[in-house]
């Protein structure tokens, strides 16, 4: 099967991948756009996942002010290079970043952000509403334990579900964007400001 020039422009305009990557994945899913994409971003979370212990030392932070002037967000993205972290593509991101922030006001970057004694107390929450439940005991770990993942979820920057694409959460939304400039990116750190807070 032949892969023509226009079908690999356009897998690459909207990817961001290669050439010979774009061409590549068409002649794996046999001309297949869609199958093609799929490829194309599973081996760009494996070369993500290679960079994971490379330093991001240069990047920007970024700012989102909401609601007139009612929610102000700081956020500081890093990335590898001073090139990356000029390009429109990035500092894009970087601003997308800071209004989910601001909309979903997380607690931390990661799960393992949170202290112990945070997590504790949630856990001891979730027990008592178990006593109060009527559940019979041996499934309360269990039932805790969703609950106590669900917290994680909802509370966790990178695990949050991305508010501008709800079908991927925020940690995936940087993978995407560290396929694409070939540079591992990470948040370092954020600050959210509500007015009378």
């Amino acid at each position: 099967m032949s892969i023509s020039a226009k079908d690999v422009k356009e897998l690459r305009d909207r990817t961001g991948a290669g050439m010979m990557e774009c061409k590549g994945a068409l002649t794996e899913s046999k001309g297949d756009m869609e199958a093609a994409i799929d490829i194309l971003r599973a081996r760009g979370a494996a070369k993500a996942a290679k960079r994971a212990d490379r330093e991001a030392r240069e990047g920007t932070v970024g700012s989102y002010i909401h609601m007139g002037g009612k929610i102000g967000v700081l956020v500081e993205v890093n990335c590898e290079t001073d090139f990356v972290a000029k390009t429109d593509g990035f500092l894009q991101v970087v601003r997308d970043i800071a209004m989910h922030i601001a909309a979903a006001n997380p607690v931390a970057i990661r799960r393992e952000d949170f202290s112990a004694e945070l997590v504790e107390r949630e856990r001891a929450v979730y027990r008592e509403q178990m006593k109060e439940s009527g559940k019979p005991e041996k499934i309360w770990d269990k039932i805790v334990d969703g609950k106590l993942e669900k917290f994680y979820q909802d509370q966790a920057l990178l695990e949050q579900p991305f508010v501008k694409n709800p079908d991927v959460t925020v940690g995936q939304l940087i993978t995407e964007v560290s396929a694409r400039t070939g540079e591992k990116i990470e948040v370092r750190r954020f600050a959210r400001y509500a007015l009378g807070e």
